[in-house]
């Protein structure tokens, strides 16, 4: 007898069929036989080629896929936290705080923004130590593949998408626009 588990998501979705008597290690196999099909070898050595591990692409891909929601805004979320990591600031990512706090919030507080942990990217410049989600595919390509940009700052539009901006002073007028 085997029961299908299945992951739903809008840019990796995929069916595994696991048997009632499989164990842990049968489990992770085909999720790493899946892993294998996505992460191809152009991958690998595009990861090499910007100085990343694959935690690291997986890790940047998980928090492009929380923040993301618009597919033709993750090339572009992507290059902000490059900008970001090349200028030793921090990503800022509300996902992180989010993570930590196990709940999605709309607003984040001051003092959410101040929790210690090593997953808090308002406090510690560069990535986490490990994903916050699983990430698409768009969302791994878009990591591996950053749009060339010279924005610094992006923040949710209210329908999805996103309103990008290379200074502080253009960021607080689309806040004011926006939020």
């Amino acid at each position: 007898i085997s029961y299908i588990a299945q992951y739903y998501d809008i840019n990796f979705p995929e069916t595994y069929e696991i048997f009632a008597n499989a164990d842990e290690h049968d489990v992770i196999d085909k999720m790493l036989y899946q892993f294998d099909k996505v992460f191809t070898d152009e991958y690998y050595a595009r990861a090499e080629e910007l100085g990343m591990s694959v935690r690291d692409v997986i890790t940047l891909a998980s928090i492009i896929e929380r923040e993301a929601r618009v597919p033709e805004d993750r090339p572009i979320i992507a290059s902000v936290f490059y900008n970001r990591i090349k200028i030793d600031m921090p990503l800022q990512s509300c996902a992180t705080v989010q993570y930590i706090l196990g709940e999605q919030k709309a607003v984040l507080s001051i003092k959410d923004t101040k929790i210690e942990s090593p997953y808090n990217t308002y406090l510690h410049a560069g990535l986490p130590p490990g994903p916050i989600a699983s990430p698409g595919a768009d969302s791994i390509k878009a990591a591996l593949y950053p749009a060339e940009t010279d924005y610094l700052y992006f923040l949710d539009k209210g329908d999805g998408s996103h309103a990008f901006s290379s200074t502080y002073d253009q960021f607080l007028k689309d806040k004011a626009k926006y939020i």
